[in-house]
């Protein structure tokens, strides 16, 4: 009799625990977490950038568009026309620009959204000894 209670109680223990793992369901291991806080986002600069890693070139035109809004981000003395001084000129059927255009455009994006963050910043700042001064 103590055989079949203990038996009963390890298949009942069994069947509750995939129970349990069903019903609360994990969220994926990307979901949740942050991104540390230097990190940032050039990749929205790139969007029309190909992803294709051509045979001959280094990179994809995706990373090497990432790389120059990071290069840009670092050195924000340098204009845009200077920051991609070694992108073609060469018009490609089909696109958009040249490559050239499309970098000075990105950089000037990402020098427009990298002030209105300063601005931002600065007004939160700003508003605390507003209100404790009122």
């Amino acid at each position: 009799m103590l055989k079949a209670k203990i038996t009963l109680v390890v298949a009942v223990a069994a069947l509750a625990v995939p129970a349990a793992a069903l019903a609360t369901p994990k969220a994926p291991e990307h979901e949740g977490k942050t991104p540390p806080a230097k990190a940032k986002a050039y990749g929205k600069y790139c969007k029309g950038e190909s992803k294709k890693h051509v045979k001959g070139e280094k990179g994809t035109a995706f990373s090497r568009c990432v790389n120059t809004m990071a290069r840009a981000a670092n050195h924000e003395n340098q204009k845009p026309g200077q920051v991609c001084k070694g992108k073609s000129k060469k018009h490609v059927k089909g696109e958009k620009g040249t490559d050239y255009s499309r970098c000075v455009t990105a950089v000037a994006h990402l020098r427009r959204d990298e002030r209105k963050q300063e601005r931002e910043e600065k007004e939160q700042e700003q508003a605390p000894e507003e209100t404790t001064t009122a």
